[in-house]
């Protein structure tokens, strides 16, 4: 299994949010690209970047910081928030990102997901942010009325080869992952499942191996020094696949 550490951008500033509300950010380095450096040392292969402000309005405000991110650490990267169009997708992937997380738009913009996965392939992934079993939208301020699994199946059959799920109860608040959420996951859709949310512990990564998924994203513990990153990895990577 491999872990992602979570790069969340605010400002060109890494941050975190509390269950995705704005208005509780905790803000932890001006130099994100220094904790991406630090990512890579600890043996990281990937990188997990998010877009706050472009989760809400739309666009690339902190693109700039993302190709920095990527250029000065040399981590694979993928990045979510405000991507919600072919044009916002091309912006990234032509400047070398390696995948592009679309969130709201797989809701809301009809043909999107299929026309992007035409085009880009395994470079697309779909985000599903899950609050009481349905999908939240709009960097995670609104609910939509789509039943959370439909949705997967509903982009497992578009031809997504990714689905990062995130359980918006656990994230940021250090008390475990959803393991209930990802076996069910796991066992429904023949596609990459990357857990996302509320991984707090070493107990929480071993869990999440031991169901074969193909990642999982660290993101508060990482920060707060709850997880040794290097730990984190060496432990996924012996569980058997």
């Amino acid at each position: 299994m491999l872990i992602l550490p979570a790069i969340d951008l605010f400002e060109g500033k890494a941050v975190r949010l509390l269950r995705g509300d704005y208005a509780q950010m905790t803000v932890y380095s001006d130099r994100p690209e220094d904790t991406a450096r630090d990512f890579a040392a600890q043996g990281a292969e990937w990188a997990h970047l998010v877009d706050l402000e472009g989760a809400k309005t739309g666009g690339t405000p902190n693109l700039e910081t993302v190709l920095r991110i990527k250029r000065e650490s040399g981590l694979n990267c993928e990045v979510g928030g405000g991507v919600r169009s072919l044009e916002v997708m091309a912006r990234y992937l032509d400047a070398g990102l390696d995948r592009v997380i679309l969130g709201t738009a797989a809701v809301t913009e009809k043909g999107l997901v299929e026309t992007a996965v035409r085009k880009y392939g395994e470079k697309i992934a779909v985000g599903v942010d899950i609050r009481d079993g349905y999908v939240a939208v709009k960097g995670w301020t609104e609910s939509s009325d789509l039943e959370a699994f439909a949705f997967c199946r509903r982009m497992q059959e578009a031809g997504v080869h990714t689905l990062i799920c995130t359980d918006i109860s656990r994230d940021g608040a250090m008390r475990g992952t959803n393991v209930g959420l990802y076996r069910d996951l796991q066992e429904r859709f023949d596609v990459h499942i990357i857990a996302s949310g509320g991984v707090s512990s070493l107990e929480d990564v071993r869990r999440l191996a031991a169901l074969r998924l193909h990642g999982a994203i660290i993101g508060k513990a990482y920060y707060t020094g709850a997880v040794s990153l290097r730990e984190a990895i060496t432990l996924a990577a012996s569980e058997p696949q």
